[in-house]
């Protein structure tokens, strides 16, 4: 196969330029797994041609650019998806705003760029380089929720009890502008008392008292999850810190204050919004994790920490199981999550119509839940957003439900290749950190023991690799120091042998 036909470059022997090198790994992954790598040239014609922000004359577009909008995401997210607004009502009620971005408005169902954004079905994200599912000059810019900037939005407004229940909500749309963008990490800090509130949001007026509501009310949504029985986890996510083109550093991502926030509204926000489609009549792309199939070999694992689950599936007594580990044991809970996880199974879309009965999402604990909330990162938003505008105009659905059943089975494959890319440039990323400290030692955890062999996740950095050579019998969670003994970027391997 002749790399150059597909735009990347063949790894040099020579690993002088980090980012490039995993550039091409990425690019080589995409396309070994059936995703596009690059647009092609019908998109960029239908580019051309877009030349400002959607604008509409629609007298029941409603007009909320004087709400006091934020955005929260990643430090280096340029895709703004949703913005939140959050105001005070009596006895202690409030009621919540949530806008996300109206990219149908220029994306139109059957044009070239709804054509590459279909086949993706997702953006993917990697260190070295992001491959977006719509051009960057739309979901950057063009069809993104960027500050100062009016946009096109449908907006979903809840209004809550002071215990944080659901009164009532309404899907409209509107014209936005974000007041200012904000990132996790510094709004987390925050939030815990960390730090002084970012310089940004300093300068809006009330954007304090926002966060301080918004931040109240996610918490109280996040205990009513749990007490369903919610599933509370904390995955292995670490990611690639680059200073300039080499690698510096990987660090595991927290999942603090903000993004609880962000979460808690994004799942009331997707379950307003799958029920208001079934309300209407209409068939839709929901987002489910079943009832796990596998649950008495979830019980055997609970059994090994000494915990006895009932005999069939019961998310609010595996909740209670995972949070005692959480507390109990926090380093190794991070591979007691993984090992879940994978045992409940992948979620997947589904169509689901207004007579048959919801399947539900096991792990979030609710009967209603569909991906709303990205129309500019994932493909199934986009379809539902197109949905939704259809039933507020009173129109016939854009899709047929052959085509939705279709496009539910193409999502899940085609979202499940993309986080084997997203994993394998992780793996490339730490084997790249790693590449000159061969010969050093490590602290480190048994993560896996089996027929295929051993695996083991350092403390720092946070990367795994497998155990090689003569072992003595391991279990998982047990800690250890390790010898890197060698590293493959291209492949993403990691070997160690026990140290001596």
């Amino acid at each position: 196969m002749n790399l150059f036909i597909l735009g990347v470059r063949p790894m040099r022997r020579v690993l002088s330029n980090h980012r490039a090198d995993l550039s091409t790994i990425a690019s080589l992954a995409m396309f070994s797994r059936g995703l596009e790598p690059e647009f092609p040239d019908a998109v960029q014609k239908q580019l051309s041609r877009i030349s400002a922000a959607a604008s509409e004359s629609d007298p029941s577009i409603r007009d909320l650019t004087g709400l006091p909008w934020c955005s929260i995401d990643n430090d280096d997210s340029r895709d703004l998806d949703q913005l939140t607004a959050i105001e005070p009502l009596v006895k202690g009620e409030v009621r919540v705003f949530v806008a996300v971005a109206d990219v149908d408005a220029l994306v139109k169902k059957g044009s070239a760029i709804d054509a590459h954004a279909r086949h993706n079905t997702t953006s993917v994200y990697t260190s070295a380089r992001v491959f977006p599912m719509l051009p960057e000059r739309l979901s950057t810019d063009l069809t993104s929720l960027n500050p100062d900037a009016d946009r096109l939005a449908l907006v979903n407004q809840m209004d809550f009890s002071d215990d944080g229940i659901l009164v009532s909500s309404s899907i409209y749309r509107a014209v936005v502008r974000n007041k200012v963008q904000l990132a996790y990490d510094a709004v987390s800090a925050w939030i815990e008392g960390d730090t002084e509130l970012p310089e940004a949001a300093r300068q809006i007026r009330g954007m304090n008292t926002q966060l301080r509501l918004q931040d109240e009310l996610a918490q109280k949504l996040r205990v009513l999850r749990r007490a369903q029985g919610s599933l509370e986890f904390e995955t292995f996510q670490p990611r690639a810190l680059f200073q300039g083109d080499r690698i510096a550093d990987i660090r595991q991502q927290p999942h603090n204050r903000a993004r609880q926030l962000i979460e808690e509204f994004m799942i009331a926000t997707n379950g307003c919004t799958a029920r208001f489609l079934a309300a209407q009549g209409s068939a839709s792309l929901r987002r489910v994790v079943r009832s796990p199939e596998r649950w008495l070999r979830i019980a055997e694992v609970a059994q090994t920490y000494g915990t006895r689950l009932p005999r069939q599936p019961d998310g609010k007594a595996l909740e209670a199981f995972l949070a005692a580990q959480h507390q109990a044991d926090p380093l190794r809970f991070p591979d007691l999550s993984l090992v879940i996880v994978k045992l409940m199974g992948s979620g997947e879309y589904v169509v689901e119509r207004p007579a048959g009965p919801p399947i539900g999402h096991f792990g979030l604990a609710v009967q209603d839940y569909m991906h709303s909330t990205a129309p500019n990162r994932r493909f199934p938003d986009l379809i539902t957003l197109r949905l939704l505008k259809a039933a507020l105009a009173g129109v016939k659905s854009p899709y047929s439900d052959d085509e939705l059943d279709a496009l539910a089975l193409h999502c899940t494959g085609q979202e499940d290749a993309a986080k084997k890319v997203e994993r394998q440039l992780r793996k490339s990323e730490a084997a790249l950190l790693l590449h000159e400290r061969i010969g050093q030692r490590f602290d480190a955890l048994v993560t896996g023991t089996g027929d295929k062999g051993s695996w083991v996740r350092l403390f720092e950095p946070p990367a795994e690799g497998r155990l090689k050579g003569d072992l003595p019998a391991l279990r998982v969670g047990q800690s250890l120091r390790v010898k890197l003994v060698s590293t493959s970027v291209e492949r993403g391997f990691i070997d160690f042998v026990l140290a001596q």
